[in-house]
């Protein structure tokens, strides 16, 4: 409050006061007082006596005591002794068991034994190096432990570093065995397809035989062959898991492994790929074999993600060289063997589980140049086999000859075996060609199968059409169309056609077989093939050749009518001398064309060639050389016909023409050329112009021809009458013929 001097004095009072108060208890409590210092005073001198007793006994006490004390101190230093000891002895243990962990740690790791001197060495980090006493060996042993396990990391990683080189070697001799196994399988599977095929054909004759031809057999592959030792692999992985490096070491063997599978995917330009395929192919499907056993059997080490990363950089390193490649080669049979190789490949890995659709798609993709390489090559040998074919029929003289040359390609027309020497209807060209024909077809399959297509029969029915079509039927075409073509040859070509085009029926079967198609599929009418009627055709083809190249030799023949006198003194004794000629050509073309072609073209060339002498014998009445003709030549031109005719009937009964369902006799196609000298040996010639005489005795003349021959028309002399009686009224009717026919058109 600012006045210090009030509180002081006011404190002042204070003490005062209080000093009055006990001024005023002290004279109160006086007497008491006195009391209490007398008994103080006895006190004090209860207690001198109290300390001299004290003293007296204190002094008896240490008298007493100082040789237990000597006992005391000698019982205190042995304790202290005991303890140290003990201590001691607990170090020393300790100490040795770590030594002796450390000895056994060294023992594991001379013996490569990593793992357990890992364990021990965790062991002493976790269970002694706490405990031990000696600071030198803690800190040693704090410092050498790591430098162990550097050791052992740099020690299993040399060992993973070996094993890279190593397994990449054996990876090629694990891919070739592997491939090796998939291909005795597919010989296996062959076979047993085989005996399929063969009870099949039993079952077509005898059906019980057959449910006791076919057998079981084992097709469990050795997987020991393809063992190789991955141990190093397991090691590293664990020692680095166990030293927490699990990621690092991971990590390190993906890219190691993915640097070898680079290596592994290049393929020099240099090299030939024909020579060096299966190597290249056997060291990647070793590689990948390799990686399925360590992604099944090490744990984390790489991942299904990872190896399928690694088969996509493959597979499109694979595919792009396999298309280069592909596309330089130029011989079917290359690609046959590098095809068959892939598909072994392909076959092995998807065991494994890889996909290899994209890889068999490749072969697909090819499958047309291939096929083309085979057809040209097909070409080729089916062009060599003609030019060096003489057609003449084919003489089979031993029991080999014949199963090679007919049975294999079912060209017998009886299942009887034929007495030898056996003239086969076909000349040597047809069992070649079947023969490559078939080859075709084996090796069309072979590449087809074992693709992405499992049911590919109707692929190898469009490439087997377009062989025999474009390559065989076009070949024989064109020896057909040769302008040196002699007749006997086109009439072997046309049996070897008809031959041919039965044998499609076998070829579609063949395919189907190699194919694994029921043949009880094939042998339907709808399933065969194109190419049949393309050949049946074709033998039309052939048929109309040949009874051209007939017709060109006829005509060869005809042409020598300009040296025919057309008015003779005398009608010819024995017919005209080139019509015997061409009646002896007949003679040998006839025998020829029966012995090789079938009926039905037998009959349609006899009868082409006929019509053809007919209407040559009319064209030589109209041929404008020739201005007159009198009966003398119309007599000799009957003695010719009635020639012609004569062999005509002699060839449709011994050539078996007559046994064919609504045949004619072949002199009919001489009809023309009959009417027309019947004609004129008539009496009356004016018949023609009566309608029903004409339509039943001249119904194949044409008006005009009979004008224009009629025209040249001229009677004999008067001096050769008296040998020969006149008809004067023939000379009148054959004007008579003539004006009424000008006065018709």
């Amino acid at each position: 409050m600012g006045k210090p001097e009030l509180l002081l004095h006011q404190l002042r009072n204070f003490v005062k006061f209080k000093e009055s108060e006990i001024e005023d208890l002290c004279r109160v409590h006086y007497e008491e007082f006195i009391h209490a210092v007398d008994e103080l005073r006895g006190v004090l001198v209860d207690a001198h006596d109290l300390k001299d007793s004290l003293a007296s006994g204190n002094a008896q006490m240490q008298e007493v005591g100082n040789a237990l004390l000597e006992k005391l101190d000698e019982l205190i230093e042995s304790h202290a002794t005991k303890k140290n000891i003990t201590e001691a002895l607990y170090s020393l243990k300790v100490c040795s068991d770590v030594i002796g962990l450390c000895v056994r740690v060294n023992e594991r790791l001379a013996s490569n034994m990593y793992y357990p001197a890992l364990k021990l060495m965790d062991a002493i980090e976790r269970d002694y190096i706490p405990k031990i006493p000696s600071l030198d060996l803690r800190h040693m042993l704090e410092r050498q432990i790591p430098i162990s396990r550097a050791h052992i990391e740099k020690s299993v990683s040399n060992e993973f570093s070996d094993w890279l080189v190593q397994i990449r070697s054996i990876a090629r001799e694990v891919g070739q065995q592997s491939i090796g196994q998939a291909s005795m399988a597919r010989k296996r599977e062959m076979e047993v397809r085989n005996r399929q095929r063969e009870a099949e054909e039993m079952s077509r004759h005898d059906v019980k035989e057959c449910l006791y031809t076919l057998e079981t057999v084992g097709l469990d592959e050795d997987d020991s062959v393809l063992k190789f030792d991955l141990i190093p692999v397991y090691r590293a992985h664990h020692i680095h898991t166990c030293l927490g490096l699990q990621d690092q070491f991971q990590d390190y063997y993906y890219k190691n492994r993915q640097l070898q599978l680079n290596s592994d995917l290049q393929f020099s330009s240099s090299q030939s790929f024909l020579e060096h395929h299966q190597i290249y192919f056997s060291q990647i499907a070793g590689f990948f074999i390799i990686e399925d056993k360590i992604v099944r059997t090490a744990g984390s080490l790489i991942t299904n993600s990872q190896v399928e990363s690694l088969w996509d950089i493959a597979l499109a390193k694979m595919i792009s060289v396999t298309e280069d490649q592909f596309s330089r080669m130029q011989t079917a049979n290359h690609l046959l063997i590098v095809k068959d190789y892939i598909s072994l490949l392909c076959a092995t890995l998807r065991k494994y589980g890889y996909q290899v659709g994209p890889l068999l798609d490749i072969l697909d993709k090819n499958r047309d140049k291939y096929h083309e390489l085979l057809l040209h090559n097909c070409r080729l040998a089916i062009d060599e086999s003609l030019a060096n074919d003489n057609y003449d029929k084919m003489i089979i003289k031993k029991d080999y000859e014949y199963r090679s040359n007919v049975l294999a390609f079912h060209l017998q027309a009886t299942d009887i075996m034929p007495a030898f020497p056996f003239v086969a209807p076909f000349s040597a060209t047809v069992p070649e060609c079947c023969r490559i024909v078939k080859t075709f077809i084996e090796d069309s399959v072979s590449f087809l199968a074992y693709g992405s297509h499992m049911d590919f029969y109707d692929i190898v029915k469009k490439y087997l059409d377009k062989l025999l079509i474009t390559v065989l039927n076009e070949a024989l075409l064109k020896v057909i169309r040769s302008t040196t073509l002699a007749v006997s040859h086109a009439m072997q070509i046309a049996a070897n056609m008809t031959v041919l085009e039965r044998s499609c029926d076998f070829f579609a079967r063949y395919a189907a077989q190699l194919c694994g198609i029921p043949v009880r599929l094939i042998d339907r009418p709808q399933a065969s093939l194109a190419a049949k009627s393309v050949l049946l055709t074709s033998q039309g083809a052939a048929h109309e050749r040949m009874l051209i190249l007939v017709k060109s030799k006829v005509d060869e023949f005809m042409q020598l009518t300009d040296n025919i006198n057309w008015a003779p003194d005398d009608p010819p004794q024995n017919g005209n001398e080139y019509f015997n000629e061409l009646i002896i050509y007949l003679g040998t073309i006839v025998p020829l064309a029966q012995q090789i072609l079938p009926l039905d073209a037998l009959s349609s060339v006899i009868s082409g060639v006929l019509l053809h002498i007919s209407e040559e014998i009319v064209s030589a009445f109209l041929n404008a050389d020739v201005r007159q003709f009198n009966l003398n030549a119309i007599i000799g031109m009957d003695a010719d016909l009635k020639l012609l005719e004569s062999c005509a009937d002699e060839w449709f009964q011994t050539a078996g023409l007559n046994e064919l369902q609504g045949a004619m006799n072949l002199r009919h196609c001489l009809t023309e050329a009959r009417q027309l000298v019947n004609l004129f040996l008539s009496n009356q010639p004016e018949n023609f112009l009566n309608p029903v005489i004409r339509q039943k005795s001249y119904s194949a003349l044409d008006s005009q021809k009979v004008l224009a021959i009629a025209e040249k028309y001229r009677d004999l002399p008067e001096k050769f009458f008296s040998r020969n009686p006149r008809n004067p009224n023939k000379k009148k009717s054959i004007d008579l013929l003539v004006r009424r026919l000008r006065d018709s058109f």
